[in-house]
């Protein structure tokens, strides 16, 4: 059996912080020593060249579990291991790319020199840093911005600028902290696609991440963390209630008496600019309406049944943060 490319035990990281109270309306300063369990006994096991995705709500102790394993802070509790070996290997380091969730880069170099940079820092000769460098600003659209300071970089060109520094050591696992924050619609699905690409390469995909559409296309397992404890880890399609929870039946060029009798047929209805959409959780009667509207000159424009989304989920078993 095939040792896990990531692996957690336990793993648990409780911070201890001073508090600080009030007393009859004043501001008192009281050192309590408060423990704070950021990370409860983890137990996880990732599988070499899979995307494998950290989801839960802000606090929910991902970016923690993501510190740990890159050696940035200790945990309190437990082992891990990646590719097999200790935390800190150097051997594994080699093999690491890392994205945090809020870089910072040197804002005076350009995007040219923030690279070669980094290049210098993995070992990377000269020769190897003026064939990759290219190479990877093409792949995350940086091209026309080598030469500009990152000081001059969107947060989003901030963001793709360090998924190239992530990968300039062709990683075969590759950890990223929430790498779709603050990016737009076209930024967030050139990420997916640049992670599907790295799986089709072969590397290991670990992400964290609190937009739940994008984790459920690309994922092939995620665990879920509700106030630093595992409540879920699998597949979607394992997680995920299996039971159709609504039919949703699209449809144009209906007469208006028609569109007010399936109205009422319907739990929720919804008018759009060219097509109404009615809603509803019982598959005879959502049958029926389709029905109806097959033999009416109106036009049938889908039917679809809808199981549980993964944000469905979190509503459903997640309850919010306090942060």
């Amino acid at each position: 059996m095939p040792i896990p490319i990531v692996q957690t035990r336990n793993l648990t990281k409780i911070y201890v912080r001073d508090v600080i109270g009030t007393e009859f309306g004043r501001l008192k300063i009281r050192l309590k020593n408060r423990k704070v369990a950021a990370l409860k006994s983890l137990d996880l096991d990732v599988n070499e060249g899979e995307i494998f995705g950290l989801l839960g709500p802000n606090g929910a102790g991902k970016t923690t579990a993501i510190k740990v394993l890159m050696g940035l802070i200790f945990a309190t509790e437990g082992t891990a291991t990646l590719m097999g070996k200790p935390l800190g290997d150097k051997s594994v380091k080699a093999s690491i790319g890392f994205l945090p969730e809020n870089p910072y880069f040197y804002d005076y170099l350009k995007g040219y020199e923030f690279l070669n940079y980094y290049g210098q820092l993995y070992g990377m000769s000269a020769a190897a840093r003026r064939k990759k460098i290219p190479e990877l600003l093409e792949l995350v659209g940086l091209s026309h911005a080598e030469d500009l300071p990152l000081k001059g970089y969107s947060k989003g060109m901030l963001q793709r600028a360090g998924l190239a520094q992530a990968l300039l050591n062709d990683p075969k696992i590759v950890f990223l902290d929430e790498p779709q924050s603050g990016l737009d619609p076209f930024g967030r699905k050139e990420i997916r696609d640049l992670i599907l690409s790295l799986k089709e390469k072969g590397a290991t995909v670990f992400f964290s991440s609190h937009i739940l559409a994008d984790a459920e296309v690309i994922c092939d397992r995620v665990a879920i963390l509700s106030k630093g404890r595992l409540m879920n880890v699998g597949a979607m399609d394992e997680i995920l209630s299996a039971r159709i929870k609504a039919y949703e039946i699209e449809a144009m060029n209906l007469s208006e008496d028609m569109v007010s009798e399936l109205e009422k047929m319907s739990e929720r209805f919804i008018r759009r600019t060219k097509t109404v959409l009615f809603v509803v959780e019982k598959e005879e009667i959502a049958l029926a309406i389709v029905k109806k509207i097959i033999a009416s000159p109106g036009h049938l424009v889908s039917y679809t049944p809808r199981r549980e989304t993964l944000e469905e989920f979190f509503i459903r078993n997640i309850e919010p943060q306090n942060v």
